[in-house]
């Protein structure tokens, strides 16, 4: 899907609330957001290369803008698309949780 298609799409009302992903993909979301948008935002989200992603620092930024960057990134700055990695409702879902606290990733019991 390209980025006009994205934006499109996202542009539409989201269903209230977004369907939450299984309990595995989620996982999967959080090791991603905590992972792959920390080597940027910061471990904590709290800013690095990238700016903060914490509650306080979206605070009234709209969850359709903040999917449609996460999904589509920002062209001209070093945030990429997140398209190959998710879905739109998927971008939705993890918007929802960094406007609301982002979840810690699980820690597995060491063997």
């Amino acid at each position: 899907m390209g980025w006009a298609a994205a934006g499109a799409a996202l542009a539409q009302p989201a269903p209230s609330p977004v369907p939450a992903p299984s309990a595995e993909r989620q996982s999967a979301l959080v090791r991603m957001v905590r992972q792959d948008c920390g080597s940027c935002h910061g471990m904590r989200l709290t800013g690095g290369l990238g700016p903060a992603i914490t509650p306080q620092a979206l605070e009234g930024k709209p969850l359709l803008s903040m999917a449609s960057t996460i999904y589509g990134g920002r062209p001209g700055t070093p945030m990429p698309g997140w398209s190959a990695m998710l879905t739109l409702e998927e971008a939705h879902w993890v918007a929802q949780q960094l406007a609301e606290g982002f979840p810690e990733e699980s820690r597995r019991p060491a063997r």
